[in-house]
């Protein structure tokens, strides 16, 4: 057993098995169509580039519930939401409804027979910042394989793995008839995802450099100061990729709420949503996960930005902007 992040292994199958064979049968309910394009996102909500070779996607859950949206997402304008496909998959939707986790993109992905993606790393599916990337199989062959931090792995149908793919990471498919088909699901690390995580990693999960979040947003709580309020604050804390969130040089932020009611913030030009974490009146980003969060002072005089990495805490009291009458 250890405690430490580097010297865990590259992934683990989780506790719960599901019906391979209900899996499988529910494709047909979606596959009568050709699946968009695998792509990339950029923080701020915005879309990257396909992927060239034969990698496609049908979402699940997506910005916005978008149902051509391909991307896994991430802080953004708009909250997750589940897609007009999910109807469709009345099994797939009762398993992830019994994930005791907050969930943000879910996509069926599939790689076709003799595609090859480049290595590559996701840097934020880390569980010091609380956010983990869970797979389950659906159509498999032994030719298809996911190679994780040099390991190569091919997950039979109907297991639940999480991987950490903040390591070096390839999938290839050298199948001639056969397309690979995985549920990939983004999630917030909880207390109670950890306990589907086998003995082995129990020690890490309780004692090591982990943060877990609060199991779900409790109600959306309203705002003291009324909206919009706006603040100076750190250039870091909107930059997702910023070693020192906390850090950088002061530039004006608003909060407001916008047409349908989301709670928004907007820093340096890109507008973020905001979902509560927990009951405490701290909000955190959609799309990311508690590793930081803000929360506004009862009397609306500022608020203090909290900044998370595994169990290490550290915050920063800002000073409301004075409001023009």
């Amino acid at each position: 057993m250890t405690t430490s992040l580097t010297a865990a292994a590259e992934a683990a199958q989780l506790s719960p098995v599901f019906d391979a064979d209900k899996l499988a049968a529910e494709l047909a309910a979606v596959t009568a169509h050709t699946w968009n394009p695998q792509r990339i996102h950029t923080y701020g909500g915005q879309v990257g580039q396909a992927a060239s070779i034969d990698w496609r996607v049908l979402p699940l859950r997506s910005l916005g519930g978008d149902p051509e949206r391909t991307d896994p997402g991430g802080p953004g304008p708009q909250p997750f939401a589940a897609t007009r496909w999910l109807d469709q998959l009345p099994y797939l939707a009762q398993i992830l409804h019994s994930l005791p986790a907050p969930l943000n993109a879910v996509r069926l992905m599939a790689l076709g027979p003799g595609a090859v993606s480049n290595p590559h790393s996701d840097p934020k599916y880390r569980l010091d910042r609380g956010i983990v990337r869970l797979h389950i199989p659906v159509i498999t062959d032994p030719g298809a394989v996911l190679v994780l931090g040099g390991v190569e792995h091919c997950w039979q149908p109907g297991t639940l793995w999480y991987g950490d793919f903040s390591r070096e990471h390839l999938v290839r498919n050298t199948s001639t008839a056969v397309t690979r088909v995985h549920v990939v699901i983004d999630a917030l690390l909880t207390a109670d995802l950890a306990d589907w995580f086998p003995d082995s990693w129990q020690q890490l999960l309780t004692r090591g450099e982990v943060l877990f979040n609060r199991t779900g947003p409790g109600p959306d709580p309203a705002w003291p100061a009324g909206l919009p309020y706006e603040a100076l604050l750190p250039s870091g804390f909107a930059d997702f990729d910023a070693a020192a969130p906390l850090d950088g040089s002061l530039i004006p932020a608003r909060i407001a709420r916008d047409a349908d009611g989301v709670l928004t913030l907007t820093i340096a030009g890109p507008t973020f949503a905001l979902v509560p974490a927990g009951d405490a009146g701290e909000f955190r980003f959609s799309g990311w996960s508690e590793q930081r969060t803000l929360q506004p002072d009862n009397d609306g005089a500022g608020l203090t930005l909290r900044v998370r990495r595994g169990r290490a805490l550290a915050d920063r009291h800002m000073t409301a902007a004075p409001r023009t009458p």
